[in-house]
């Protein structure tokens, strides 16, 4: 059953090959679709083309399907196209042709569309949120580790003196960076296409202003082509800013990973947060974060999925679309989870004390120890070369003192202004 029937059905191979699991798909879009369908009903009805009984005959049955899917009791019928011919035939089985006039004045484009930008917009929300809980666990951390020093690294080889308390904060204020991104991409979600039909608008004296309030749009896709164009170019937005976040999560993994290595040993976790060895008993394998740096990677390549998909489509729509649900609609579900998760692990993480009191860490302090010269007097060139001596001549001992207390070093974190930028961004998304 197709909501296009002109007398024929297609073959079942050519079905298959063009529908896909996109039926499977559109069970997410369900909730958004008869959402959608209400407002454009209340519009049809205030400009004259429905009755307000004939309106609130289909309020009701609607409202009856948004139930059922918020119960998990819906289902796309073995036979019907998509979600939006199995809204529509339900209302049609149960009230004949009444159900059929909710179509007036929009085509599929238009409605898939709209179930995109409202899909694509709570799903950021639901990231924002998921971000939000890491980006507090990391402060959190930040702040009460802010004395507990460890080594910092340029070139993987030992640099100056870090802290545990600057390691969480720096991946905190990271997803503060990432979030604009991902206002930028709700930005861009966030208007309403309802109105613009095939791409070339509609003949009847639709209200896109009442559909956009109805729907609560900060604002609308003015121009019915431009409407059409956003199609992929949301989805673009969305995936940027769901790598932006991944990439700041892979990175933490990844140092995750490090220092949890004997090696390093800075860090450590519960034995059951780890996983061992078939062979080698001793083992206590950081599995968590080697799968959470793996999907954020995959994750890392969805713009470019999008990208090709979209790169030398022609104006309007264009069936090629219809794949993006596949790369786009795990994409947020699957970040969702490796944030949580990376939240959960950092929970129970233990930090080692006193690293730095191993001697295999004096070269940290040469920098402070120049500096200390050059407030002594000394000419900064002069006190590298005194100190660099030192150190090759294996005469070198650090005085171990640190007076780092300006702005951004390891005494003075700046978290509160960290916290302050990040709300700032957040609170852009409503």
């Amino acid at each position: 059953m197709n909501l296009w029937d002109k007398g024929f059905e297609p073959d079942r191979l050519i079905e298959e090959f063009t529908v896909g699991n996109d039926r499977e798909l559109d069970l997410s879009l369900a909730r958004h679709d008869v959402e959608g369908s209400m407002a454009h009903i209340r519009m049809l009805q205030s400009i004259g083309l429905l009755e307000k009984e004939e309106l609130d005959t289909l309020l009701e049955g609607l409202e009856e399907i948004h139930a059922r899917i918020l119960a998990g009791d819906f289902r796309i019928e073995d036979g019907v196209e998509d979600v939006h011919s199995q809204v529509e035939f339900m209302l049609t089985a149960k009230y004949g042709d009444l159900g059929k006039k909710i179509h007036s004045g929009r085509s599929r484009n238009d409605q898939v569309l709209l179930d995109l930008k409202l899909f694509m917009r709570d799903e950021l929300k639901r990231v924002s949120e998921a971000v939000e809980r890491l980006f507090n666990r990391l402060l959190l951390l930040s702040d009460e580790h802010k004395e507990d020093l460890m080594p910092g690294y340029t070139h993987l080889q030992v640099a100056m003196p870090s802290s545990f308390g600057l390691w969480f904060g720096a991946y905190a204020e990271s997803l503060a960076d990432d979030m604009q991104m991902l206002v930028a991409a709700y930005n861009i979600a966030n208007q309403n296409p309802l109105g613009s039909a095939a791409g070339y608008g509609s003949s009847f004296p639709l209200d896109r202003g009442m559909t956009t309030r109805l729907l609560n749009f900060a604002d609308m896709h003015y121009n019915v082509v431009a409407a059409q164009m956003s199609r992929g170019k949301t989805e673009r937005a969305v995936a940027m800013a769901v790598a932006a976040i991944a990439s700041t999560l892979a990175h933490l993994a990844m140092d995750v990973c490090m220092w949890i290595c004997p090696d390093f040993a800075f860090i450590s976790f519960p034995d059951e947060l780890t996983t061992g060895s078939s062979i080698m008993p001793h083992k206590k394998n950081p599995d968590v974060f080697e799968i959470m740096r793996g999907k954020c990677n995959r994750l890392q390549a969805i713009p470019n999925e999008v990208a090709l998909l979209t790169a030398n489509l022609p104006l309007g729509y264009n069936r090629d679309l219809q794949l993006l649900k596949d790369i786009t609609f795990p994409a947020t579900d699957e970040l969702v989870k490796c944030l949580d998760m990376a939240e959960f692990m950092l929970r129970h993480i233990r930090i080692r004390k006193n690293i730095l009191d191993d001697k295999k860490y004096d070269y940290l302090f040469t920098v402070e120890d120049v500096n200390r010269l050059v407030l002594s007097g000394v000419p900064f060139r002069d006190a590298y070369r005194q100190v660099g001596m030192q150190v090759q001549r294996g005469e070198y001992k650090p005085t171990r003192e640190l007076h780092h207390t300006h702005e951004g070093s390891i005494g003075n974190l700046c978290n509160d202004r960290i916290r302050d930028k990040f709300r700032s961004v957040i609170n852009r998304i409503s």
